[in-house]
C-alpha cells in the first residue's frame, strides 16, 4: 500500500462526528488537519499494513494529517527491535505537535530495555521542543515509577522549567502518579513546595482524583495546596 493509498484509506474511515470531537480535544491543531479516524480503526489499519508499506510510511515525514501521525505512533509502538525503534522514535519526535500523538507513542519494546532508555530520556527532557520534553516525562512515568524506581529520577522532571501548558500538565501528571506509587519518596517535594506553584497545585488536584491515594493522604495533600494566585501554565486555559 502506497503513502497515497494509506491517506485515501484514512479518508475512507473518516467519521465526521468523531472529527469534531477530536478537534475539541486537540485545540492546538488546525481543524482541517483532523480527518476523524477512531483509534481502533487506526490500530486495525496498522496491523493490515505490510512491512514494506509500514517502513515506507514511517520514512514519509512530515505527515499532513493528525490521523497519519497517530498511525505513525501506533506503528512505532509495535516495533520489536529496540535500536531500530529508538532510531525511528528519534526521527519522529520533532514532528509531534500535539499531546494526543505524544501520549499514544509508547513503544512496548522500551519496557525490556529500561537501562538503555534512561540516557535518551535525559536528553529528551532538556530538548527545546516541548513535546520531546513531554515524551521524556511520559516514558519516565511509565517505566521508572515501579520496580526500577530510584528517588534520583524525580530530579529529571523537577529540573524542567517551562511555560508550556502541555509540558507542565505532564509534570503534574508524573508527580501525581509518583505520589500514588512512591509516596514516601515524593511527598517531601510537595511539603517543601519544590515545584512551580501551578504544577504544585495541579499535582495535588490530580493526586486527589486518584483511587490509589488514600482518604487520609488526600486530606493531607489538600492542606499543602498553595493559596490561589495568578498562575500560568503556558497561556492555555485548560483544567
Amino acid at each position: 500500500m502506497s503513502i497515497v493509498s494509506i491517506q485515501n484509506r484514512l479518508f475512507e474511515l473518516r467519521d465526521s462526528s468523531y472529527a469534531e470531537f477530536q478537534r475539541q480535544l486537540v485545540p492546538t491543531l488546525a481543524p482541517e488537519r483532523i480527518i476523524g479516524v477512531r483509534l481502533p480503526q487506526l490500530r486495525r489499519l496498522a496491523k493490515s499494513l505490510s512491512q514494506e508499506a509500514s517502513e515506507s510510511f514511517l520514512r514519509a515525514l512530515p505527515h499532513s494529517y493528525y490521523d497519519e501521525n497517530m498511525l505513525h505512533a501506533i506503528l512505532l509502538s509495535e516495533m520489536r527491535a529496540f535500536e531500530e525503534c529508538l532510531a525511528a522514535v528519534e526521527r519522529f519526535l520533532p514532528f509531534i505537535d500535539n499531546w494526543a500523538v505524544c501520549d499514544t507513542l509508547s513503544p512496548k519494546v522500551f519496557k525490556e530495555h529500561r537501562p538503555e532508555l534512561l540516557l535518551p530520556i535525559r536528553r529528551w527532557s532538556v530538548a527545546a521542543h516541548g513535546y520531546q520534553r513531554r515524551f521524556a516525562i511520559t516514558m519516565l512515568m511509565r517505566h521508572f515509577l515501579d520496580e526500577d524506581f530510584k528517588p534520583a529520577y524525580l530530579a529529571i522532571p523537577m529540573a524542567m522549567c517551562s511555560d508550556e501548558y502541555y509540558v507542565n500538565m505532564a509534570i503534574a501528571w508524573f508527580f501525581a502518579t509518583a505520589l500514588a506509587k512512591q509516596w514516601a519518596s515524593t511527598i517531601g517535594l510537595i511539603e517543601e513546595q519544590r515545584l512551580a506553584p501551578w504544577v504544585h497545585n495541579k499535582t495535588i488536584q490530580k493526586a486527589r482524583e486518584s483511587y490509589r491515594i488514600t482518604t487520609a493522604q488526600k486530606d493531607y495533600l489538600l492542606s499543602l495546596k498553595q493559596a490561589p494566585r495568578k498562575q500560568s501554565a503556558g497561556g492555555l486555559a485548560h483544567n
